[in-house]
């Protein structure tokens, strides 16, 4: 059987962009803004029915460098054809995380800059669509469960074909409803909405281009429940001698955030050297004053008749958040809360949420054993660093290599 890189001709529309549970890219404290969640709101297999069963199991190892995070991720994904107008696909994940994560106190201090933590997290999803015509609507349902966080999640999409199938509009909405445990108070709600809207056209039998739009909503406890922000105070001996002190003091980010994401894609298959192109622009801004770029390049290549190798690589830059900030000194607030509601005024020393820059890079395998099935392999590295004057200590950022592995099965 040969195998080479699909032209964009053969190519699905390609998936629109959302903001649903894959947009918690940060799994507790982990600075891990690659790690997989479950696939929301966009089929795992592209929207393709050419099987009647297809399932893929795989195994992700994502190590942070100098012993910080390290997560163990299994996946079970499959794609049941019921009828000639019906599908249903489903994801299980089971997630082991454990290492150390900075707590938001300045390295060099008395207290501790890194905070150990272990958790499993076990999700399943499961989405039924059915064609009606030129449309194809989904309907999926998706559960999460942590030790400290419990979320639900409900889509709904349409995919509508026109101009005989050369264009593709897709569009719905996603709704989290997420239960948050803190440790001293009552469990806190968290509410994410998305509303997306795509459009994909094909330009020749080679080359397609799409543009996707997501606007979010988030409401309710949107701290990060293991972040904490230091302050020097001053403490009164006796004898009215004063020495100062350093005390921790829990985050306080907005209790709402909107957010928006555009982003463009491109892909164009060349003939000659039985290889694509694959280009992503990605836009994003929040209320919490982020604006973030994201451009992303990879290249598909057939190698024989079995092998397909597709070199990537991805920058990400964004800028810091009004209210970060790595001390409580300069914040003019005389008692901070034990336990804030994201009223004024706000504050956090969160890495995620400074000026950095992120580069990642990789390759990825894959081998068509026969016409049943296909392994494939994949690398990747991710280094963070403090990008302009609103950074976090050095130590804060990330190095992480993310290794994969899977097998995919057809019938």
């Amino acid at each position: 059987m040969s195998l080479s890189p699909k032209s964009p001709a053969s190519l699905s529309s390609g998936s629109v962009l959302t903001l649903s549970a894959c947009s918690r890219i940060s799994w507790k404290t982990c600075g891990c803004v690659i790690t997989p969640m479950l696939s929301f709101s966009s089929s795992a297999y592209d929207g393709e029915i050419l099987d009647e069963q297809r399932y893929d199991m795989s195994y992700q190892l994502y190590q942070e460098h100098n012993d910080r995070m390290r997560i163990e991720s299994y996946y079970l994904r499959g794609d049941l054809v019921i009828d000639a107008d019906t599908s249903f696909r489903f994801q299980y994940l089971r997630d082991a995380i454990s290492g150390s994560s900075p707590t938001g106190a300045l390295p060099g201090g008395l207290q501790p800059f890194y905070a150990t933590i272990e958790d499993v997290r076990h999700g399943i999803l499961g989405a039924l669509s059915r064609q009606f015509g030129d449309h194809r609507v989904e309907l999926e349902v998706s559960r999460s469960e942590e030790e400290d966080y419990l979320s639900y999640g409900y889509a709904l999409s349409d995919t509508w074909e026109l101009n005989q199938k050369n264009t593709t509009l897709r569009y719905g909405v996603n709704v989290l409803d997420d239960d948050v445990r803190v440790i001293g108070i009552s469990d806190q709600d968290k509410k994410n909405y998305d509303l997306f809207l795509g459009v994909a056209q094909l330009i020749d039998k080679n080359t397609t281009v799409s543009v996707n739009l997501t606007l979010g909503y988030s409401d309710g406890y949107l701290n990060d429940q293991y972040k904490a922000i230091q302050r020097t105070d001053t403490l009164t001996l006796p004898d009215d001698s004063q020495i100062p002190v350093v005390n921790m003091y829990a985050e306080n980010r907005p209790d709402s955030r909107m957010r928006e994401v555009l982003q463009f894609q491109g892909t164009h298959y060349v003939e000659s050297a039985r290889g694509a192109i694959d280009a992503v622009l990605r836009f994003s801004h929040d209320d919490y004053g982020v604006f973030s770029q994201t451009l992303q390049l990879e290249w598909r290549q057939a190698v024989g008749d079995a092998w397909e190798l597709t070199p990537f690589i991805r920058y990400y830059h964004q800028n810091a958040a009004d209210f970060f900030t790595n001390s409580l000194d300069d914040v003019p607030i005389e008692n901070p809360p034990d336990y804030p509601d994201g009223s004024g005024p706000n504050y956090s020393s969160d890495y995620r949420l400074s000026s950095f820059d992120a580069l990642s890079y990789g390759i990825k395998l894959r081998y068509q054993l026969n016409d049943l099935s296909a392994a494939s392999f994949a690398y990747e590295n991710y280094s963070m660093s403090g990008s302009g004057a609103r950074v976090a200590p050095s130590v804060s950022y990330i190095v992480a290599d993310i290794w994969t592995a899977g097998m995919q099965l057809s019938f």
